[in-house]
């Protein structure tokens, strides 16, 4: 009993050091003359939707405001907004006189168009849509809105694979009981196929989801056209590669290359892996299909022209002080310090 009590207030006080440690990490990148000192030449920032109201979306958006603020703040500090291409045009120009961001969209959805466009041309941003499949054609096994639309619409869930029964009948229970249960399936994706009986029996189609949240043919096609916009790949039924055999993981990311190409009449040259799970094996498949760049969601940002073009990492915007911090580069600073 003492050993194990020892050894939880130990992790206890690992987690308050590395608490404060990452405090005042964010609240020293807030200082101008650091942000110079550490920031990158380019960062690839991540986003999926963007949502007019994220409380009835159980907080699993960037809310509008963030997201103008992103872009404002980026213009402000003196980051040029460019498409993927010609960022790595520029650095591999190795001119270190500008800083370039890259905005990309995981998925398709909807609120992309009807709530980002709109955002985005009035800032001239040019943006990268990472588009699976499964989306348009609404084939998707989208189980991250099943799971939304449950806890949604029931103050009392029960998911069986893990045998907890959820009591939730507030925004803040169910917003936890969702991001407790996407935890569990992040652990394993092949656990994402143990929710349909969960599905099923609530009566939710994951059909209908699709077609409410993600971008069809038609609209794909159209916002294809935009003079901002470029299309990527993300795998046709977006599955986690890696825990596919390579013959399939391979057939993941060709398909939907061909189909998106026969659909847009355009050439598909970028990927990015579902979920970031990506290892050595996914990089020498998407480069030996022939596209030019695949991204990851590792945390990270480009400091040169000699980046592995098959895992670039991107940032994600949660919040404000967040975003800043991860622009400023203190955190890899003080991660590489430990």
């Amino acid at each position: 009993m003492p050993a194990v009590a020892v050894r939880c207030a130990g992790g206890r006080m690992n987690r308050i050091w590395k608490g404060c440690l990452y405090y005042g990490a964010s609240r020293i990148g807030e200082l101008r003359f650091l942000r110079g000192r550490f920031a990158a030449r380019a960062v690839i920032i991540v986003f999926h939707e963007i949502q007019r109201d994220c409380k009835s979306e159980l907080m699993t958006g960037t809310a509008v405001s963030l997201f103008e603020y992103a872009l404002t703040w980026l213009r402000r500090e003196g980051w040029s907004i460019v498409s993927l291409d010609e960022c790595l045009e520029k650095l591999a120009n190795n001119d270190p006189s500008r800083r370039y961001a890259v905005l990309t969209f995981d998925d398709g959805y909807r609120d992309n168009v009807s709530v980002a466009l709109p955002i985005l041309e009035r800032h001239n941003a040019p943006f990268m849509v990472y588009v699976p499949t499964g989306a348009p054609t609404r084939s998707m096994q989208s189980w991250w809105l099943g799971l939304r639309k449950l806890f949604l619409s029931r103050d009392e869930v029960t998911i069986d694979p893990l045998g907890w029964r959820f009591r939730c009948s507030d925004l803040r229970s169910k917003v936890s009981a969702l991001e407790e249960v996407v935890r569990w399936v992040h652990q394993d994706y092949r656990r994402a196929a143990m929710l349909a009986p969960a599905f099923k029996q609530y009566g939710i189609s994951l059909a209908a989801l699709n077609e409410a949240y993600f971008l069809g043919e038609g609209e794909l096609s159209e916002l294809a056209r935009h003079p901002l916009a470029s299309i990527g790949g993300h795998s046709t039924s977006h599955p986690a590669l890696v825990t596919l055999d390579k013959a399939s993981a391979r057939a993941e990311l060709a398909d939907n290359r061909r189909y998106l190409e026969a659909l847009l009449q355009l050439p598909v040259r970028h990927v990015a892996y579902p979920y970031g799970a990506w290892g050595p094996r996914e990089e020498e498949l998407a480069n030996e299909l022939g596209f030019q760049t695949a991204a990851t969601t590792r945390q990270g940002r480009l400091y040169d022209h000699m980046v592995n073009r098959f895992a670039l990492p991107r940032i994600g915007v949660y919040s404000r002080s967040g975003f800043r911090t991860r622009m400023s580069g203190i955190i890899e600073a003080v991660q590489a310090l430990r």
